[in-house]
């Protein structure tokens, strides 16, 4: 699946948790003070946390030289965050359903699953070196709802 970039804030860090911690307590604060909900909040800080660990581990190889992108357009809706390291790319196609067989026994595996499971909309840029996650203000639907049951 293809993924564009959002048009939104670019932030480039090196590879390794402490770096993008700051990013992420900010896109966290921002989706806060748009009052998305707790278990939104926790979806996302799970997408970024999964997503950025992948980057660095997988896609640059723990090469401290090489940086993860982390784009991110927040708006009272929807929160639309990509992560994209310096690596070769990957078929996400190809990742096992840790849910079947003996990978539910197996260590590890389960990062994209739960990046997909938490988040809205999960894509993937054609090279693989790139993820674009969308997650929806539930409570914007709720109060949309709300207005439609009103009527």
């Amino acid at each position: 699946m293809h993924s564009e970039m959002p048009s939104g804030t670019s932030i480039s860090v090196q590879g390794r948790s402490s770096a993008a911690e700051r990013v992420f307590k900010r896109i966290l604060s921002i989706l806060n003070a748009y009052n998305f909900s707790v278990e939104d909040i926790f979806a996302v800080h799970l997408g970024l946390e999964e997503s950025f660990l992948n980057a660095v581990r997988h896609g640059n190889k723990f090469d401290l030289n090489k940086k993860v992108v982390i784009t991110f357009d927040i708006k009272p809706d929807q929160a639309e965050i990509c992560l994209q390291d310096q690596g070769e790319g990957f078929d996400p196609d190809s990742i096992p359903d840790p849910t079947s067989g003996d990978n539910i026994y197996k260590i590890g595996g389960r990062g994209l699953f739960l990046i997909r499971s938490y988040m809205d909309v999960t894509s993937f840029n054609e090279k693989g070196n790139c993820i674009c996650m969308v997650k929806y203000n539930s409570n914007c639907r709720k109060s949309s709802l709300k207005k439609h049951a009103a009527k």
